[in-house]
């Protein structure tokens, strides 16, 4: 054998020694850094050092994410099956309840972990052959990964608060809770088109689907629980390029008129013009804002970067003045909750989605698109051919052999309280951040 083949051939552990060894020998003396070492080989809480850095079991981990539509009725047979899965998983006493000590992470040893290895594997994330043990090793990592995929929580492989919350959720709760959306999704079984776009709201997501396949997946933020978004089936008919933004009666109520009782600058700082019903234009400093009802005028603002709809707003028909749009709060799409809006729905990379829906619109390619958006000039653009949308509420689903994916019930829909897990933070998180996010404009 060759000093390198030996040199690949050696253990990770044999790795490590022999590297503390050689500098134990180049620097006599220096037992501090050997002791370092000495200290993360026994670390009581650190899985066993093969375990803990065995990468093939996290590339091995199966994919979640499929391009199926979630609407598909080629799905219905795989919702039968799990909710076949998990009558059975019922039937012999459910899984485990996983009390762990704080956010557990790969390395970590706690007898919790037994616990969570079993709940892991009652649901199909972690493989039997994984055995039982204290070690938070790279098996568990994967499958844990996995488990986060399959119920839209970031994919960190920490045991943190929402992970556990969602582990301790019960298997007969999330039995009924594929029977609730196994009608849901039957309801929903009919022709839907050949392209057709797809809002589900607990899931803050949206989907472009062509031929029964996902074209594009793009995060949303849709809305919070107390100005919820409306679930209805209709047609996008409209895209404008640079929109203006006109606040519905509701926000000016809500938000717009206490804030500028606080900052009378409010609405020049922000572009926000007044008009009244004859479109002229009234000075913001000659209304009474301390009046018991708000000004009777349209509050529209300019586009640019800061309008509250950015770049695109895509219209619908519906009678609740929702539709789908840009934001200059990017940030918000890398939220865990992002049930923030008044009831519209915010579209990450929104310019690739309305790409999609132009295709068949002539003069409407990226590049085109691209350029007006530049010129911040308000450009309302009416499809070729209007494309429906359908606004659901799904909370279960499956798209895959025994991948089974869950959603925060976020509206309180589903019957039970253990599935509403985000819906307090995230009413609490918005009212606390109006100012700073400009508006709970949309």
């Amino acid at each position: 054998m060759s000093n390198k083949s030996g040199i690949v051939a050696l253990s990770r552990r044999s790795l490590l020694r022999g590297a503390a060894a050689a500098g134990a020998a180049a620097f006599a003396g220096q037992a501090v850094a050997q002791d370092a070492i000495d200290d993360l080989i026994n670390a009581p809480r650190r899985g066993n050092w093969d375990d803990q850095f065995d990468a093939q079991a996290s590339r091995t981990a199966a994919a979640v994410s499929s391009n199926s539509s979630m609407l598909s009725p080629n799905n219905l047979a795989y919702m039968q099956q799990a909710i076949g899965q998990y009558q059975t998983i019922v039937a012999n006493g459910g899984w485990p309840t996983v009390n762990a000590p704080g956010a557990l992470r790969i390395g970590a040893m706690d007898p919790s972990v037994q616990s969570l290895r079993q709940r892991l594997m009652i649901a199909g994330d972690l493989p039997r052959e994984a055995g039982l043990s204290d070690s938070y090793d790279s098996y568990v990592d994967a499958a844990v990964k996995r488990f986060q995929a399959r119920h839209g929580l970031p994919e960190d492989g920490v045991l943190g608060e929402f992970t556990v919350k969602a582990l301790n959720v019960g298997a007969d709760v999330r039995l009924n809770q594929l029977n609730t959306n196994l009608v849901r999704l039957q309801s929903m079984s009919g022709d839907l088109g050949p392209r057709y776009v797809t809002v589900n709201v607990p899931g803050a997501s949206v989907e472009a689907v062509e031929n029964d396949r996902v074209a594009l997946r793009n995060t949303a933020v849709v809305g919070r629980i107390d100005r919820p978004t409306h679930m209805i089936n209709s047609k996008i008919y409209e895209v404008i390029l640079n929109p203006y933004w006109t606040a519905p009666r509701s926000i000016i109520e809500k938000d717009i008129v206490p804030l500028m009782r606080k900052d009378s600058t409010y609405l020049t700082r922000n572009s926000i013009r007044l008009f009244d019903g004859n479109g002229n234009e009234v000075a913001p400093e000659t209304v009474d804002w301390n009046a018991e009802k708000a000004p009777n005028l349209m509050f529209r603002q300019d586009p640019g970067k800061i309008n509250a709809m950015a770049s695109t707003k895509i219209n619908f028909h519906n009678p609740h003045n929702e539709y789908m749009h840009d934001t200059p709060q990017q940030g918000l799409f890398n939220k865990l909750m992002r049930f923030e809006s008044s009831g519209c729905i915010r579209v990450q990379n929104v310019r690739d989605l309305i790409t999609w829906l132009l295709r068949d619109t002539e003069g409407w390619q990226r590049q085109e698109i691209e350029r007006v958006i530049t010129t911040r000039q308000n450009n309302p653009i009416k499809l070729a051919a209007e494309v429906p949308v359908y606004i659901v509420y799904i909370t279960a689903w499956s798209t895959n052999d025994n991948i089974v994916q869950f959603r925060d019930d976020i509206y309180q829909k589903d019957g039970d309280a253990q599935l509403a897990l985000q819906a307090n933070i995230g009413v609490e998180q918005f009212a606390g951040s109006v100012e700073e996010d400009f508006v709970p404009l949309q």
